[in-house]
């Protein structure tokens, strides 16, 4: 086992309320129970020797992988091939629902297809980010690792009425962990099922994991099913819409930004974040993505969380909403450090909740309403008290949005008045306009028009620099920035205007490498932390898209298909990606997958009714 995999070297599995990662060489290196942001249970990922594990690969010296998904579903499958055998592990979590629950499963099935192979299964938790001792008890059906009220019960996939013995099952305590080996031949089954609170140890029949399976695919397929894409770019796209739902928080409907705290934007480099909330910003480019595949109820669940975000309006210095919540709405985001984590590959500090959740960014109220906007456009309405809140957010704004903030990148070298967010204020009250007009709702349209339009004529006038012949990233420099994509593509600039092609060539010029796209030039425009960062995957999708507009046809396609180059072997990307194409950042990373998914819709819609034309 590597002592710290590539970030690319993970496949996903959840149960749409807490997600998995397995390395191509067996490892489950990371879990967190009961949800997403709780403490991990596996955490290997972040720190070899603490983090605990969870292996399942043959007891050999000497073995080659390969993983791939079970075609349309999330059940990961890793192939390994002996001298003796070729084996697979399955790897899923059965579907939870809805409804709250403290008991997830992961079951690791095993089987040989070919020959016979000796597997060698480890498990080694470490409770609370390996901060809290467990102790082990051995069942004759399994074992019980116990923290604090807190229980991770193992179960063998073995017939009932035979001794484990008599399997070739042999147990033993290995450290704080324990450890088996199990001779399987062709057409055998056994593995391991791990239950986060449930209960004293019993087997699973071979039967019963199967079942889990059948269950775990039919639910996978006939989500897809619901997707409307016909486009040319089918398996990427329905790989993204299912890692999108693999991080979606069932029970509220929020997505999570990444499913995973600490992976660094540079090996070695200190801009290690924890990704395990819900952004505004993601989650409202989300209901672009979902609108545009055919997801109307993972849009109207989430749609429904932000209306609730907006009517309690739990914000302060943050204005009415705050940046980010957890997935179940709740504005608790303290952040601490694990100073006994050294980090992956070393990268510290490991951060657990985020410091960022209380910034000032104006830019959210545009996402937030022209997610809302583009919903109604769908047939999602909203109700009397959602208008209401919406409506005391644009009151607000009116009020604010012409002052300094933190902006998109929720840099931390003090507040500017950046474009991003001015021409993102624009789009929250035409949005806000263009309700109130279609539904003759009660608003303040002359006062938000007013406001509409001296934040246009400002952009235009101040955010233009004539220097540079481009839009920048604030007011006061000549740096640019790729958040600048978004202004054709809101539609607060025709793509054709020359003021933007000009702004798009000199992105060409200083911000596009290979296709790739940097979000800035950090040396440029420092964000208060050492060290540099990767090409950022967001902004290349972002690119593709503005290419598009702009009739730059042949670019925008023939970017969109190298960045299908740099996804993992398993069509998942991270955050960002580095100069010898290696994956950075937290992992997956929904940014980045929303992202692709509204290019292929666009640009499929442009390749089939000429530039300039609009799908969602």
């Amino acid at each position: 086992m590597a002592r710290y995999p590539d970030i690319s070297d993970h496949g996903l599995i959840g149960d749409l309320q807490t997600a998995a990662l397995v390395t191509s060489d067996g490892t489950l290196d990371w879990l967190c129970c009961p949800r997403f942001d709780s403490p991990s249970v596996f955490a290997s990922l972040l720190d070899a020797e603490r983090g605990g594990y969870f292996q399942i690969a043959p007891d050999v010296d000497e073995y080659v992988s390969r993983q791939l998904y079970l075609p349309d579903t999330a059940i990961l499958v890793t192939r390994f091939m002996t001298p003796d055998g070729v084996g697979e592990v399955h790897d899923f979590m059965p579907v939870t629902g809805r409804t709250p629950t403290d008991r997830h499963q992961v079951v690791r099935k095993i089987q040989v297809v070919r020959g016979m192979m000796r597997f060698a299964v480890n498990v080694q938790p470490r409770f609370d980010y390996g901060r809290r001792p467990h102790h082990l008890e051995f069942g004759d059906n399994g074992a019980l690792f116990r923290s604090e009220g807190e229980e991770l019960t193992v179960r063998p996939i073995a017939p009932e009425g035979v001794a484990l013995e008599d399997l070739g099952v042999f147990w033993e305590r290995d450290g704080d962990g324990l450890r088996w080996t199990r001779v399987l031949r062709q057409g055998q089954v056994g593995g391991v099922m791990l239950e986060w609170m449930g209960g004293q140890p019993r087997r699973l029949a071979p039967e019963e994991a199967e079942r889990l399976a059948d269950e775990t695919q039919r639910f996978w397929r006939g989500w897809l099913r619901r997707s409307s894409y016909r486009g040319r770019w089918r398996e990427m796209v329905s790989r993204s819409a299912m890692t999108l739902k693999l991080m979606t928080y069932a029970p509220t409907g929020a997505p999570i930004a990444a499913a995973t705290t600490g992976l660094p934007e540079q090996a070695g480099g200190e801009r290690n974040w924890d990704y395990r909330y819900t952004w505004i910003r993601d989650g409202s480019f989300s209901i672009h993505a979902l609108l545009g595949l055919g997801h109307l109820e993972e849009a109207s669940a989430f749609g429904a969380w932000l209306r609730d975000r907006a009517t309690e309006q739990a914000g302060d210095a943050s204005g009415p909403l705050k940046i980010m919540y957890r997935v179940d709405g709740s504005s608790d985001l303290t952040e601490d450090t694990l100073d006994h984590f050294e980090g992956w590959r070393g990268s510290r500090p490991v951060r657990i909740g985020n410091g960022a959740a209380d910034q000032l960014q104006l830019d959210i109220y545009g996402e937030a309403l022209d997610a809302l906007f583009l919903g109604s456009e769908c047939g999602l309405q909203t109700g009397y008290q959602g208008w209401r809140a919406a409506t005391n957010l644009i009151d607000w704004l009116c009020e604010h949005w012409d002052q300094p903030e933190e902006g998109i990148w929720e840099t931390r070298g003090g507040r500017k008045s950046f474009t991003y967010g001015r021409f993102q204020a624009w789009v929250a009250l035409d949005r806000a306009i263009r309700m109130a007009q279609q539904s003759g709702r009660p608003a303040a349209i002359s006062r938000w028009a007013t406001e509409r339009d001296l934040i246009y004529n400002q952009v235009m006038e101040r955010g233009w620099n004539e220097k540079v012949g481009a839009f920048t990233q604030h007011y006061d420099t000549e740096v640019l920035d790729s958040s600048a994509l978004l202004m054709p593509l809101t539609g607060f600039i025709d793509p054709q205007d020359p003021m933007w092609l000009s702004t798009l060539r000199a992105m060409d010029r200083e911000l596009v490498s290979d296709s790739l796209v940097y979000r800035y030039n950090p040396a440029a425009s420092p964000d208060g932390l050492a060290g540099d960062e990767g090409t950022f995957t967001l902004c290349t999708f972002w690119y593709v898209g503005a290419l598009a507009r702009a009739g730059r046809l042949d670019d925008a396609e023939l970017t969109f298909e190298k960045m299908h180059t740099y996804a993992n072997h398993l069509g998942l990307y991270s955050e960002e990606i580095g100069s010898t194409g290696e994956q950075l950042g937290n992992f997956p990373q929904a940014f980045s997958h929303l992202a692709l998914i509204s290019a292929a819709v666009n640009l499929d819609h442009q390749l089939d009714h000429g530039p300039g034309n609009v799908a969602l």
